[in-house]
């Protein structure tokens, strides 16, 4: 007699559950032709293992906890922008890593973020397996549902590893991804100051 599907998962998840992702990793060096007992593979799964955890600690944070209260009652209707926020992230399609920079606007409403907060807000969005696309939406409706701006701008720039490494080795290749919410999507003014702020670093 055939088991459920249900306990069939779950004898999978804990059998895997048995073996650490350096287990793992030492198996795919063995797959890919390698010894993993030789000296220099010797602790690399161990180091693959914590290099993993760190880049996906993501997963571990939520907005509360990041933001750790940091949203201020401030009278100030003019536009915030923090610009070429350096972040490293790792494309889910090949688990590669994808990196640039992030510039984020807003125009607060009746409250404001601590400013190095929008950059810890990136970086954990960023440290998740990842497509640019996505991230960048993810950060704009972060900053939308906790302060309740006016509206929201960000623009993301980064180059694929996926990309430049294999497929198309197209080294100078670089995706640009944005994404605009209330007034920066519906006030051409607000998004022409915006871009122009963002292109301003390249003059």
């Amino acid at each position: 007699m055939n088991k459920p599907t249900e306990i069939l998962l779950h004898e999978n998840s804990v059998e895997l559950s048995k073996e650490s992702v350096a287990d793992l990793m030492r198996k795919v060096i063995t797959l890919v032709g390698e010894d993993p007992n030789r000296e220099g593979l010797r602790k690399t799964p161990e180091r693959f293992e914590k290099a993993l955890k760190f880049l996906t600690s993501g997963y571990h944070q939520n907005l509360d906890t990041v933001l750790n209260g940091a949203t201020f009652s401030v009278h100030y209707d003019e536009m915030v922008v923090v610009k070429d926020i350096e972040f490293f992230s790792l494309c889910e399609h090949h688990l590669l890593p994808f990196f640039g920079k992030a510039h984020v606007a807003y125009l607060p409403s009746k409250k404001v973020i601590g400013l190095s907060k929008i950059a810890r807000l990136v970086n954990m969005f960023a440290r998740r397996l990842q497509i640019q696309e996505r991230m960048t939406s993810q950060i704009a409706e972060a900053i939308q549902e906790k302060i309740s701006p006016e509206g929201v701008g960000v623009i993301i720039e980064a180059r694929h590893l996926c990309m430049q490494m294999r497929g198309v080795e197209k080294q100078h290749g670089q995706a640009v991804t944005s994404a605009m919410l209330g007034s920066f999507r519906h006030d051409k003014q607000t998004r022409q100051e915006f871009l122009s702020l963002v292109r301003h670093k390249r003059t």
